[in-house]
């Protein structure tokens, strides 16, 4: 006997009989109506909304509340400056490694795809693995804290904001950026852009009163900006390590690559004009702030932008909280929308349930990826110590960044036929490589307690790998999964995609 439900009431998505293959791929359940639509994601993404999901989520709330661990670490103005700069190209290195990755390799996914190309799935599923228990759900809920703090920091201003309204506010955010990218893929990327415009024109409002200032002669504050006496070699790693944290996110476009428009041309045009915006931006901006404050204001304020606000505009400065909030939801929307994909993908390749690669029947979704780390994020939000789960992982980004671009040099020479429409040459992703290896090390120098746990952490996807992916399923198990599948699936209304 059938149990269906209706899609526009004439649809009929499966039956209790109908069995779904592990790779995703089995017909059934398909949508099929006259003149209907393939259920499958479009190419919704074009260059204006791939730039703005790069600056978008790079932007967050660090650049206004506290861009001052550079400022530390490298003891002076000046220095401070250039390596603001030479995050921004060693950074934009990163961006186009990954450019030439997108145009060969066109999938969505970002990392864990490239590691599967490059390496096999048992690697890439260790990714994978550090991902869905740990990285994701603890960087979301830090982000969405930043949002909970300060969307509601002018409602109580002077006054501190108790921590559960913060979190209730942090929880209504990340319900938002759920719901709104399982509704609608263009709606999604259309208030990324009005997220994107918000976050520049906040920090215009910083930059060119600034500028302003500074060309009206108050350069006080840069004199002996390179003084010897006051740079700290030793400090400089540390430096650096803040500074690329801080223009993190360039990768973002190329977890959508198969939903973005004319990727070949778009994703390195979108990646090259994003890395130069949040260049300036971060430059310009900093320079704005040494204008008016001296680096012992900016080191000792808790809260850059409201500080800067508070010298030049007196009480308009009330506004910089709802500035910092929006960039915050502009980051978590963005991060989100991309993220999405690399579980959309991973369940494609058979490594997560195959109810993650299937598509919502009217608005072409992927909702079950979507919706994947929302019970997650959640949990670790009122019960998990999200902050020092981040000093554990933070290590892995990099580490796993690395491996991605060595994956592109090893691809160069095991794949040399491989089509390549954007070719970097060989130094760029090289000196990147050794970057990101660098900053490994200076994690495990640095720290290498919260680093071995880290490392130990991501390493349990080895077991996990051959218990649930390499090795046969047993029969009992393999049929509670399809009807996990099933039911998901009826309860979702998703079906596979259309290949």
């Amino acid at each position: 006997m059938n149990r269906s439900i209706s899609a526009n009431n004439d649809a009929k998505l499966l039956s209790d009989g109908q069995k779904f293959s592990q790779n995703g791929k089995n017909p059934a359940g398909k949508l099929h109506k006259g003149g209907e639509k393939k259920v499958e994601l479009g190419k919704k993404v074009t260059l204006l909304r791939g730039i703005s999901i790069i600056v978008g989520t790079i932007i967050g709330a660090g650049i206004f509340i506290s861009p001052k661990g550079i400022l530390k670490h490298s003891g002076s103005v000046g220095m401070s400056l250039v390596v603001w700069i030479a995050c921004g190209v060693l950074s934009l290195f990163g961006a186009l490694s990954y450019a030439e990755l997108g145009t060969c390799i066109k999938k969505s996914g970002g990392h864990y795809t490239y590691i599967m190309e490059a390496f096999g799935p048992q690697v890439a599923f260790i990714r994978l693995w550090a991902d869905l228990i740990a990285i994701r759900p603890a960087a979301m809920a830090v982000i969405s804290l930043a949002f909970g703090q300060y969307i509601l920091e002018p409602f109580f201003m002077p006054c501190s904001i108790p921590p559960m309204a913060v979190k209730l506010a942090t929880a209504t955010g990340i319900t938002s950026v759920m719901y709104l990218n399982s509704m609608s893929v263009t709606w999604t990327a259309r208030i990324q852009i009005l997220l994107t415009v918000s976050k520049l024109v906040a920090i215009a409002t910083i930059i060119l009163p600034g500028m302003y200032l500074l060309f009206k002669g108050e350069t006080k504050n840069f004199e002996n900006a390179f003084d010897l006496n006051s740079i700290q070699l030793s400090g400089m790693p540390l430096a650096f390590y803040s500074g690329m944290y801080a223009y993190a996110g360039w990768f973002y476009l190329n977890f959508v690559t198969e939903e973005v428009d004319n990727p070949e041309k778009t994703v390195p045009l979108a990646i090259c004009i994003s890395m130069a915006i949040v260049t300036s931006c971060y430059v310009l901006t900093n320079v704005a702030y040494y204008t008016v404050m001296s680096a012992e204001e900016l080191l000792t304020s808790e809260a850059v932008a409201v500080t800067f606000a508070e010298t030049l505009f007196g009480n308009f400065s009330i506004a910089v909280p709802v500035f910092v909030a929006l960039s915050c939801f502009g980051s978590m929307n963005g991060g989100h929308f991309a993220l999405s994909r690399m579980f959309y993908v991973a369940s494609r390749e058979g490594q997560l349930p195959e109810v993650l690669s299937m598509i919502h029947v009217r608005r072409h979704t992927p909702l079950a990826a979507v919706l994947i780390l929302y019970p997650m994020t959640l949990l670790q939000l009122f019960v998990g110590d999200i902050y020092s789960l981040l000093n554990f992982m933070s290590f892995l980004r990099w580490l796993f960044i690395g491996v991605v671009v060595l994956g592109l040099i090893y691809l160069r020479y095991t794949k040399p036929d491989l089509p390549r429409p954007f070719k970097v040459p060989i130094f760029i992703p090289v000196v990147f490589c050794l970057t990101c290896f660098f900053m490994v090390f200076l994690s495990l120098y640095s720290d290498p307690f919260n680093t071995g746990i880290g490392f130990a952490m991501s390493l349990t996807g080895i077991p996990a790998y051959y218990v649930f992916i390499y090795f046969s399923r047993p029969h009992w198990l393999q049929k509670a999964l399809d009807s996990f599948n099933r039911t998901l699936q009826i309860i979702l209304e998703v079906v596979p995609a259309d290949q």
